[in-house]
């Protein structure tokens, strides 16, 4: 049986992320009887952006961004997402297609509202728009963002296709030559493609922008561990959190890329040409298993699922970064604003928190 009791959410502390309630005999720091259930999945997820994280539950999802003057600015908007529109999509094996594309237009859109809050520079600001900036204003009239953002994701994603897949599988191909069987093709095509991404996250690592985005990147995904492990969302207990989330974005790249290595190993190409093409053929099928694995992954806690975790936790320590206060604070009031996490662990844990400000509590 667990207890309803209510207790304040300064009797609930964590200090390191083994250790976050503690269980021993059922009952948690604050005498509170809880079932020992570890990690439960809540539906929520997130991606950070300029200065601040995004946060989606269900078709409601929320923008924080810290301003420049200190201050935090969160929005909440509805996006409804193509497999809740198209029931189709939703079948086992397409809807990591869908799901993707809804991530890549809603992440997009969210990257841009946060650019709006970077402050401009002075100089720039007194330019006239030069005839290009009117032509295309004229043009496209309010369509301009939505126009401008897909153009951005289609070079982005062309690009991302032309280096991460279509690179290795031709660098590759000069191999062939001097290696034993055929079949090692697939997976040295497959070294290759991590190589470079790992080489990619370690350069854009180093400008400070994104260096921070990797901070709020860490921030969203202590949120979330920290709500799914049964404790009180504050910045002591999210700062104590792991910085690796097993639903992360990174882990479902990784994922295609350990997938794509099995795949093209038995499938091989003598063309060139045919090689390359079957590589973007193959795309929304790798997806389609990659995010499968990432959804069991993420909503099931056992033995196999955590060691299927163990190469997505490794590149998230690339793609996150242990962020500060400040960073914790702007996530916090994201989670808060379209997740009621107090009813979450009440129905989840049986703890029923004294109503506080979480986001101010230490």
């Amino acid at each position: 049986m667990t207890s309803n009791k209510k207790i304040d959410i300064d009797d609930v502390k964590a200090d390191n992320m083994t250790d976050k309630i503690n269980t021993d005999n059922g009952v948690c720091a604050a005498g509170c009887r809880v079932p020992d259930m570890g990690q439960v999945y809540s539906g929520i997820g997130g991606q950070a952006v300029l200065e601040g994280m995004m946060m989606r539950n269900g078709a409601k999802y929320s923008v924080g961004v810290r301003k420049p003057d200190g201050t935090i600015e969160v929005m909440e908007d509805t996006y409804i997402s193509m497999t809740d529109k198209y029931p189709i999509c939703k079948a086992p094996f397409i809807r990591g297609i869908f799901s993707f594309v809804d991530s890549m237009v809603l992440g997009t859109k969210c990257l841009n509202y946060s650019a709006t809050f970077i402050e401009d520079d002075p100089e720039d600001a007194d330019k006239e728009p030069g005839k290009f900036e009117k032509w295309l204003d004229d043009t496209f009239g309010e369509k301009l963002e939505p126009v401008i953002t897909g153009i951005v994701m289609f070079f982005s994603f062309a690009l991302a296709m032309v280096l991460f897949v279509l690179f290795p599988a031709w660098v590759a191909s000069f191999l062939k030559p001097f290696l034993p069987h055929e079949s090692l093709l697939g997976f040295i095509e497959g070294i290759i493609r991590v190589t470079l991404f790992v080489i990619y996250i370690k350069i854009v690592s180093r400008t400070p922008d994104i260096a921070r985005t990797f901070q709020y990147h860490g921030a969203e995904h202590k949120c979330i561990n920290c709500v799914e492990h049964g404790l009180p969302l504050t910045v002591r207990n999210v700062a104590a959190s792991s910085k690796e989330h097993k639903r992360c974005g990174t882990s479902f790249i990784v994922y295609v890329m350990l997938i794509s290595i099995l795949l093209f190993m038995v499938i091989r190409f003598d063309d060139i040409w045919l090689k390359l093409a079957s590589r973007l053929v193959l795309i929304p099928v790798i997806a389609g298993i990659s995010y499968e694995v990432l959804r069991i992954v993420g909503m099931y806690d056992n033995a196999l699922t955590r060691l299927l975790f163990i190469p997505g936790m490794w590149m998230q320590g690339l793609t996150t970064s242990e962020p500060d206060d400040s960073e914790i604070e702007v996530a916090i009031a994201a989670v808060e604003k379209v997740f009621d996490w107090r009813k979450f662990e009440k129905d989840t844990f049986g703890i029923d928190f004294q109503e506080n400000d979480a986001a101010g509590e230490q």
